[in-house]
């Protein structure tokens, strides 16, 4: 496979930290948790000697990565129907369905966002982040609804993932919560990390977790249930379902942080709904807001608990 050679200089401003943060810190278009892979595949070297993700780096330290080129993903294109919310030659907004899962992974290497975006786009999609990921630059759970987007080329990416870290993408959610919220808004700031208990669900308030931040608002509250929009200032895995359920309000239908049963069993999977979106355009620097309507479960949901 073809690399890229990077290499740079540790400054006093950057002494102590760790290698992989500060990587992170200087290239935003790379995720922390691809930095730690190019670690323990050894493409950083720090002196001419491979480090550990977590080596904290010393002033003049000569730090030397390679990063693999991008190259033609190996997933097949696929002819499935998108919902597009907003598209140009640069970036691609989509309104993804429940039970779709965003990209190929172990076990869903077919039927997924990427495959139906491949075929969309004909291939032109950025490839920072893979060849399982082309063109992501975020994404949300495989039974969360909603707005998702797409980029088409490197420096649209690269943008984009520079808004994301800086928090200055809009990202407003719908969802209804067990139980009524009292307080007509608040804010949870929690930090999410893994369950130190079960390594396949996240957790708030865990050591080592990262810092996350959620905002939320009573739109409605029913018998039992609250209607609420969520703001996300940052974007972490799981975050609204963990975050929610850490105040005792778990998302509805949320078998992983709430009641195993659900009292609607026709939601099949959590009640969680992306529907704003905004960014500012990576090339014509102009503000960019879609919005994904309910879908057709959500509202007939709204219209029982209202009945």
């Amino acid at each position: 496979m073809e690399e890229d050679l990077f290499r740079f200089q540790i400054t006093a401003e950057q002494e102590e930290e760790r290698i992989d943060k500060c990587m992170s810190a200087l290239i935003d278009s790379l995720s922390r948790s691809f930095i730690q892979k190019l670690i323990r595949d050894g493409q950083v070297l720090v002196n001419g000697v491979p480090v550990k993700a977590n080596y904290r780096v010393r002033m003049d330290d000569d730090v030397i990565f390679y990063l693999p080129k991008a190259v033609e993903p190996d997933i097949r294109p696929q002819d499935i129907p998108l919902d597009i919310l907003y598209e140009d030659d640069d970036v691609l907004v989509v309104n993804k369905p429940k039970g779709m899962v965003v990209h190929p992974a172990a076990g869903h290497y077919s039927d997924t966002l990427v495959n139906a975006v491949l075929f969309h786009c004909q291939g032109n999609l950025s490839g920072i982040n893979g060849c399982l990921r082309p063109g992501i630059v975020h994404r949300i759970d495989r039974d969360t609804t909603g707005s998702v987007l797409i980029c088409k080329n490197d420096n649209a990416h690269r943008r984009i993932a520079g808004q994301l870290k800086e928090h200055t993408i809009v990202r407003r959610y719908r969802a209804v919560v067990h139980g009524v919220v009292s307080e007509e808004e608040g804010r949870v700031d929690a930090s999410i990390g893994r369950d130190p208990h079960d390594r396949k669900k996240m957790a708030a308030g865990v050591r080592n977790g990262k810092p996350a931040v959620t905002h939320y608002r009573v739109l409605e509250r029913f018998p039992g249930y609250t209607y609420i929009e969520c703001r996300l200032e940052t974007g972490r895995t799981h975050q609204i379902r963990v975050h929610m359920a850490s105040i005792g309000h778990p998302v509805l239908g949320d078998a992983v942080y709430g009641p195993r049963r659900c009292p609607f069993p026709q939601l099949e999977g959590q009640t969680l709904h992306a529907m704003i979106l905004g960014f500012v355009h990576p090339v014509s620097g102009v503000y960019v807001e879609t919005e994904a309507p309910l879908p057709a479960y959500f509202e007939a949901l709204l219209r029982t608990l209202r009945a």
